[in-house]
């Protein structure tokens, strides 16, 4: 088996290129990967596409990817939470588009991309402005709206614990989107508390096994969104 670990978040991300899209785990603050995303910031990528449950808070992480112009669009669900102010600003000027996709419906295509579906029939959004310009039919006297599997080139999630082949673990709902969006992008990269060795972790209670995940880096003690927005923390 592969040994799948790298030195530190920036070797990780290291060859993430200029108009990638990425994948990248979090629901609020809960399995945000945010060293892997500051090492972004600092490897300098841009022309991003980014697809992500929502736009991040306050000046770290997500929103501090955006405060430094890197993305050009992002697909998700709410793109303004309590401190999201960055991504509402770049919008309105124009530089950031938006594609809006109710929850279900995101997690729904997120996993289709990753199982090899390339579209599914959903009654969400009908009669919606989201709806516009969609394909739709008729099931049983109801009508439903065609949505694409979605994939990207890159994910960036966060776990519990991973073992050096990759299998990981997650902390209760930090686990939101990550084991989906492990499975639908071409290269899976993960910060993890803790390392571990091959067989230290249960094949039992594996969440993702590894062979969805390309590189494991561990971050002893990661950083919490609003921790670091409490502390008034801009990066970089």
């Amino acid at each position: 088996m592969i040994n799948k670990r790298v030195l530190n978040p920036a070797e990780a991300v290291a060859d993430i290129a200029d108009g990638s899209s990425i994948m990248i785990g979090g629901f609020g603050e809960a399995g945000s990967p945010i060293e892997l995303i500051h090492a972004l910031i600092d490897q300098g990528a841009s022309d991003l596409t980014v697809i992500s449950n929502n736009t991040g808070s306050g000046e770290v992480g997500l929103a501090a990817l955006l405060k430094e112009r890197r993305v050009t669009k992002v697909i998700c669900s709410f793109p303004k939470t309590l401190n999201s102010t960055v991504f509402p600003e770049l919008y309105r000027e124009g530089f950031t588009e938006l594609e809006l996709v109710p929850q279900g419906t995101l997690a729904e295509r997120i996993r289709a991309g990753g199982a090899g579906v390339p579209a599914f029939y959903t009654p969400t959004a009908v009669g919606t402005p989201l709806a516009e310009g969609k394909e739709f039919r008729e099931f049983n006297g109801r009508d439903y709206l065609l949505e694409h599997g979605l994939a990207a080139d890159y994910s960036l999630i966060k776990g519990l614990a991973a073992d050096s082949h990759g299998n990981l673990l997650y902390n209760k709902t930090a686990r939101n989107f990550a084991p989906i969006m492990a499975m639908a992008a071409d290269v899976t990269i993960v910060q993890a508390a803790s390392v571990l060795e091959p067989g230290e972790i249960d094949p039992e209670i594996v969440v993702t096994p590894g062979i969805f995940v390309d590189r494991v880096v561990e971050v002893a003690d990661p950083a919490y969104e609003s921790e670091l927005i409490a502390a008034g923390v801009s990066y970089p």
